[in-house]
């Protein structure tokens, strides 16, 4: 946003951690000076050049965002956007940034029995390289993991506070691990879950 060169970033991890929220909370809080974001699928990175020569000469910022980016073995979108990300015909403008989310940290699918078919490659150093190549393009790599017990509780209590939820607080983190337990594990997003079931029983007393 101060016009000095910035780095594309990759945030993965588990689940329901706040790696999208994170990137819209960035566009949230830096709306007002010219950031805007770009929300792009898969499908569609076979545009990725077109998107950007539209708007690399404007006045704004922009964050080209890719939530939940992964890809099976067979996918071959992800070559799209290692062209656009590094050695591409076109460089990146100055004004563009890259975001992406993802469960995984590699991207692209990989099985043991890769290992398998790697024995009748010639070349299988290189198959591998291709395959990990596209993680690699992203200078900034932030890992997000699920939460520890307590951190998931303090989670629930400052949701319940903010929402004002009026319930004894050893029986809301009592019923917060029930819910936990039924709905995914201990996560930012599960607690958010959580806390609105309560707000809707609330309000629907009789359900």
């Amino acid at each position: 946003m101060q016009g000095r060169i910035a780095i594309i970033c990759l945030l993965f991890g588990d689940a329901g951690t706040g790696k999208s929220s994170s990137i819209k909370a960035i566009m949230n809080t830096y709306y007002d000076q010219g950031l805007r974001l770009i929300e792009v699928y898969k499908y569609q990175f076979q545009d990725l050049t077109s998107v950007i020569s539209q708007i690399k000469n404007r006045n704004y910022k922009f964050i080209i965002y890719m939530d939940d980016l992964s890809f099976e073995e067979f996918e071959i979108e992800y070559k799209y956007l290692k062209a656009i990300i590094e050695g591409g015909m076109e460089r990146r403008p100055e004004n563009v940034l890259i975001y992406a989310t993802s469960n995984r940290r590699h991207l692209i699918r990989e099985k043991f029995s890769d290992k398998r078919e790697a024995d009748d490659d010639l070349h299988s150093s290189d198959t591998v390289q291709e395959k990990l190549s596209l993680a690699a393009r992203f200078g900034v790599t932030i890992y997000y993991g699920m939460p520890e017990k307590k951190e998931f509780q303090n989670i629930v209590r400052t949701l319940a506070e903010r929402n004002d939820v009026q319930m004894d607080e050893e029986e809301l983190l009592a019923e917060a691990n029930k819910w936990e337990l039924a709905h995914g594990g201990m996560s930012g997003r599960t607690a958010t879950q959580f806390i609105t079931h309560l707000l809707g029983k609330a309000e629907n007393p009789d359900q």
